[in-house]
C-alpha cells in the first residue's frame, strides 16, 4: 500500500470503564487507542452495498490503515467527527496479513 493513499486521519477507540471518586459510579468512556492514524476513508459503492447486505451487514463505508496489533471490532473509529462503529474483525493484507487492516464500518446507533 502506497503512502499517498493513507492522507486522512482518523481515530481508533476504545471503550474503558472507570470510577467516579465522588459516587462510586461505574462510568463507562471511549479514550483514543490511537489518534490521528493515517487511513484511507472510502464509502462504500453501490455494488460493495448490496454485497455486504446479502452478507446482513450493515457497513457503509470501508477505512484502511497501516497495520497495528490489537483493533478489535469492539472499538470505534472517529472521521471528521462522525462515529462508525467496526463490524466485525478487521481483514489482513493477502500479502504478507501485517502490512495494512481493511475495516469496514457503519453509521447509524451506536454507543456513545
Amino acid at each position: 500500500m502506497r503512502a499517498g493513499r493513507l492522507r486522512q486521519r482518523v481515530d481508533i477507540q476504545r471503550r474503558e470503564q472507570s470510577q467516579d471518586p465522588e459516587t462510586g459510579e461505574v462510568i463507562d468512556a471511549w479514550v483514543n487507542a490511537w489518534s490521528g492514524c493515517p487511513a484511507s476513508f472510502e464509502p462504500l459503492s453501490a455494488r460493495d452495498l448490496i454485497a455486504a447486505q446479502a452478507g446482513q451487514s450493515e457497513a457503509t463505508a470501508r477505512v484502511v490503515i497501516r497495520y497495528r496489533d490489537g483493533v478489535l471490532p469492539t472499538m470505534r473509529i472517529i472521521h471528521r467527527g462522525q462515529i462508525y462503529n467496526i463490524e466485525g474483525p478487521p481483514l489482513p493484507d493477502k500479502v504478507s496479513g501485517r502490512e495494512y487492516l481493511t475495516i469496514l464500518v457503519s453509521t447509524g446507533l451506536n454507543d456513545g
